[in-house]
């Protein structure tokens, strides 16, 4: 009795809701999306996953960019229909969405049957939508989608943004990338070695045993150094609590990486944990391509504010900033004790 009402309730509703959802993109309970898939018409594919509230995985290996999740989730919560494609733009749209958009898959934890608001049965994981985001509207305030199943497209917009939301429906794995190097608290950490390849003297090394005791070696000799800083040592470890780079390098960007890779490295910076898990990153200069100049009127060689960075993977090369990385790539002379 129970499976035929059951039936009896999904047809019913199906039915009063068929002509509803024709429209309807938005996602009302973003907390019970356990799953987004998104590809584009050129091969490229992301599928993002919930491992526990306000953290997801990355196809499946990687740590996802949470915050920019939770933008994408806000932006499936507050979408709306602004208005059906026109009869006029209608073939060109079409046209649009099969050959330039992105595929766009909502997974959510919900039951199969509501019998009311307190009663909800046989909760499990199922395709909640399924629609294809297009491109931006000519006046850039709207975008182009279509839902699966419809021969439909409309003009979407988020009340309150004067701008697109299609950029956020990116099928891009690099994306959605986390962008941390280094996230490690004092006690986790065993050693930091920071080497300066063409200033030899200023590289060093610092050990921990415990939690207070701190032990500072010039790398050139391994001579122990004993006068130094104790306030800026510690400072200094204390910053690798939240080192994030900026962007990653795409392989085919149009710079010569091979050439970068094998210049001299500004900085080397090795830090091993106390689970003994190593993570080396090497830092190398930036031409100077904003044309900056000084005060009186020289020209830089390099980028002032940026720098590139090879990941410990020997995969991942990727855009930082001096101001980030500049506190966490002292010199030894920083902590040496002045007379």
């Amino acid at each position: 009795m129970l499976a035929i009402i059951a039936l009896v309730l999904i047809f019913q509703n199906r039915t009063n809701t068929l002509k509803k959802e024709i429209g309807e993109f938005a996602i009302d309970d973003t907390t019970s999306v356990t799953k987004i898939y998104l590809a584009d018409m050129s091969g490229k594919e992301v599928l993002l996953k919930k491992v526990s509230p306000g953290n997801w995985i990355l196809n499946d290996s990687l740590k996802a960019r949470n915050e920019a999740v939770r933008l994408l989730l806000s932006t499936m919560y507050r979408m709306a229909v602004q208005a059906p494609v026109s009869k006029t733009s209608y073939n060109n749209v079409i046209s649009n969405l099969a050959t330039n958009s992105v595929k766009v898959e909502v997974y959510t934890y919900s039951p199969a049957i509501r019998l009311s608001r307190a009663i909800k049965l046989f909760y499990r994981e199922r395709l909640k939508k399924v629609y294809y985001v297009g491109t931006p509207t000519q006046d850039n305030l709207g975008t182009y989608m279509l839902l699966e199943g419809s021969d439909t497209p409309f003009i979407v917009y988020m009340p309150g943004l004067r701008g697109f939301i299609s950029a956020r429906f990116s099928a891009n794995v690099n994306d959605w990338r986390d962008h941390t190097i280094f996230a490690k608290k004092p006690h986790q950490i065993k050693s930091i070695r920071i080497e300066f390849p063409s200033e030899p003297d200023e590289s060093f090394r610092i050990e921990k045993s415990g939690r207070n005791n701190i032990a500072i070696y010039r790398l050139i000799d391994n001579q122990q150094i004993t006068l130094f800083d104790t306030s800026l040592v510690v400072g200094f470890i204390n910053g690798y609590r939240n080192i994030r780079f900026e962007s990653l390098i795409e392989r085919d960007a149009p710079i010569n990486l091979d050439s970068i890779l094998t210049s001299t490295p500004l900085h080397i910076i090795t830090l091993v944990d106390t689970a003994g898990y190593v993570q080396e990153v090497k830092t190398y200069r930036r031409k100077n391509y904003d044309q900056v100049f000084d005060d009186d009127d020289n020209y830089y060689p390099y980028d002032v504010d940026r720098l590139y960075a090879l990941l410990d993977n020997k995969r991942d090369f990727v855009l930082i900033q001096y101001f980030v990385f500049d506190p966490i790539t002292r010199p030894l002379s920083f902590f040496l004790k002045r007379d």
